[in-house]
């Protein structure tokens, strides 16, 4: 077998309107400054300042919140409980506001009105189940609002947005 020539590969030229950059770097150069880099050692350069913010021991209630979201993240949430994470647009609350303005529950000095107006006609002698009607109003309470769920009498559930853990 005959040795074979290597022949070397050549670097194609520049174009003729790009000028290499190290030659304008020597042009611009002033000889009054000369270049010193900085040595970050010992005794040496200050370090530069530096985003230090991972390092900051944050309030507890920031590292919570944070933990939760990265939670949500990488949990797969049940459909049932990921339904309260979506808030209400402020149109529709003022709406939700209205209506249960509307079943509101009654004061003390309502109640005591009501009760005394069925007692004058329980008097008068009227039957008791006729005039009893109690009004509709909102229930409200964690344990109330429960048994209504469970025992499948509540219709709409409304929970505040910052209420946690959702159970």
């Amino acid at each position: 077998m005959a040795p074979q020539k290597t022949q070397k590969k050549k670097v194609a030229p520049l174009p003729y309107n790009v000028k290499s950059t190290k030659a304008e770097a020597k042009k611009d150069a002033n000889p009054l400054f000369e270049r010193r880099p900085r040595k970050f050692g010992i005794g040496q350069d200050v370090q530069p300042n530096r985003d230090l913010s991972r390092y900051v021991k944050w309030p507890h209630y920031v590292r919570l919140q944070r933990q939760r979201k990265i939670l949500r993240m990488r949990l797969k949430v049940p459909p049932a409980i990921n339904q309260f994470t979506q808030t209400l647009d402020r149109n529709t609350a003022v709406q939700l506001f209205k209506l249960i303005a509307k079943y509101r529950p009654e004061t003390k000095q309502e109640k005591k009105a009501r009760l005394t107006a069925q007692a004058e006609k329980v008097a008068a002698g009227q039957k008791a189940e006729e005039s009893a009607e109690k009004p509709f109003v909102v229930k409200y309470g964690i344990n109330h609002i429960t048994s209504l769920v469970e025992s499948k009498k509540a219709q709409l559930v409304i929970i505040a947005n910052d209420v946690d853990p959702i159970e």
